[in-house]
């Protein structure tokens, strides 16, 4: 499991829970399984993002991308 993939599926979890939803509830509620919820859960890597989406829209969260500090690709000046 991921670092970011793990928060992710932590937060969907906790969420769940708190309001009183089964997985079963959560996908039918977001139009995806309950494999799909399960998957999210246990942090699988390739979850189809638009059913992520949909899951996290259900749960009122949503999902924030920003730069590391330290960046995987680093720019060139370019001249």
């Amino acid at each position: 499991m991921t670092g970011g993939m793990a928060a992710i599926s932590k937060e969907v979890r906790v969420r769940r829970t708190a309001l009183g939803l089964t997985q079963r509830d959560l996908a039918d509620m977001a139009g995806v399984s309950e494999r799909f919820v399960r998957f999210v859960e246990q942090g699988k890597p390739s979850v189809q993002l638009d059913s992520l989406f949909a899951v996290l829209e259900t749960l009122g969260l949503e999902l924030h991308v920003k730069t590391r500090r330290r960046a995987g690709i680093q720019q060139e000046s370019r001249q």
